[in-house]
């Protein structure tokens, strides 16, 4: 299960029958869905046929380049010294990848003239700072400080910030979800759940839009940006409902999972999708026994790769890290606590960090022009 079930706008009282306008012309009834016919999926109806296209052309491929292989290390990369503003496509920066997921952080200033849709997999975006709106075809969703927004493949919208909006943002090659063990057989979110249904935010308010015209939709599909013309206006729903829409839950709904001895990430998880998982390290109480140690202890990421995207506050066993920083811990070799991080967490009650941290199952792949923002000296820092 995605989320749960949600409806917006008009809809007939059973699917697939006629749902006609005043004059008695037909809605357009769309099945949006994922997996053939058996995953999730919401059906929309339009005033238009959504297939009407007047113009398709490829325009680039949108798929950044690595580097080379080189020596297995760990890599800390000051994403401000690369970011620039624009709409939420041209101010992507990506840095890492591989061949599940893209992630990256953008500073968006402005609204892309047309809209924009992920033929690829879903996105997500975590809000550092600002606020805004998420127009869709499935409604209107504001936005603000904290949010992690879900856009589910296939969705047609635009970003538009009140201001400036600096996010950080992951594009899968597959569904976003909530973790599986927190659900039970019935698709619901399990009362030991870092959070429920009730902290989930769905579209606000559907706006519809009877329009005809030129409109344009840059369309994400096969590793390349496409250019499609409707002759009406993309955001024509009347009305849908389903398990499949864009949704937001706030990092403050988070309630940290709490132990007498130092608790593993896992339970800072929050998303997960096919062969990566998104974590939240929020402000917490630290370990409670009278002799532990609140500094994670040092450990080898046989299986994943490690990413931390470090939004505020002073990341206890950290040096030298920055808001906006992103650190790869790689698998095959240890990480841990920076010297003296761990002897000077002993006896603190509570840290006040902030930060993402996606763990992926293929190594992942460093963008060539990261680089160009990268603390070269990172892997080193652990010399005493």
């Amino acid at each position: 299960m995605r989320v749960f079930y949600r409806s917006l706008g008009e809809i007939p009282h059973k699917r697939h029958t006629m749902f006609k306008k005043e004059d008695g012309t037909l809605f357009r009834e769309q099945v949006m869905g994922t997996k053939g016919f058996s995953g999730t999926q919401s059906i929309l109806y339009h005033h238009h046929m959504p297939t009407e296209v007047t113009k398709a052309e490829q325009l680039y491929s949108y798929l950044p380049e690595f580097e080379e292989q080189d020596a297995l290390r760990h890599r800390h990369f000051l994403t401000p010294e690369a970011d620039k503003g624009g709409n939420a496509l041209d101010a992507r920066n990506y840095t890492l990848g591989n061949e599940d997921l893209l992630m990256g952080t953008m500073i968006v200033t402005e609204p892309l003239e047309g809209f924009y849709r992920n033929g690829d997999g879903d996105e997500m975006m975590f809000i550092h700072t600002g606020s805004g709106r998420i127009e869709s075809m499935f409604g209107t969703i504001t936005y603000r400080k904290g949010d992690y927004i879900v856009i589910p493949i296939g969705t047609i919208y635009r970003l538009v910030p009140e201001g400036e909006s600096l996010i950080f943002f992951v594009e899968a090659f597959s569904q976003i979800t909530t973790p599986k063990r927190y659900r039970n057989e019935y698709g619901q979110l399990l009362e030991h759940s870092p959070f429920c249904e009730r902290d989930i935010r769905g579209p606000e308010k559907l706006e519809t839009f009877d329009e005809k015209g030129e409109f344009e939709v840059l369309t994400k599909s096969r590793g390349h940006v496409h250019k499609h013309i409707f002759n009406h206006h993309p955001l024509d729903v009347v009305g849908w409902d389903g398990y499949l829409y864009p949704w937001v839950f706030n990092v403050e709904d988070f309630e940290p999972i709490t132990g007498r001895i130092h608790q593993p990430p896992p339970v800072h998880q929050t998303f997960e999708a096919h062969n990566f998982v998104v974590c939240s390290f929020v402000p917490r109480l630290f370990d409670y026994h009278p002799e532990s140690i609140p500094a994670p202890y040092y450990h080898s990421n046989v299986n994943s790769d490690e990413v931390l995207y470090y939004v505020e506050g002073n990341f206890m066993s950290r040096k030298g890290i920055n808001e906006r920083s992103i650190t790869l811990h790689p698998s095959g070799i240890p990480h841990g606590p920076h010297p003296g991080t761990t002897e000077a967490s002993i006896g603190k009650k509570e840290t006040l960090e902030l930060a993402v941290m996606i763990d992926t199952f293929r190594p992942l792949k460093i963008v060539k022009k990261a680089k160009g923002y990268e603390d070269t000296n990172y892997m080193y820092t652990w010399v005493e």
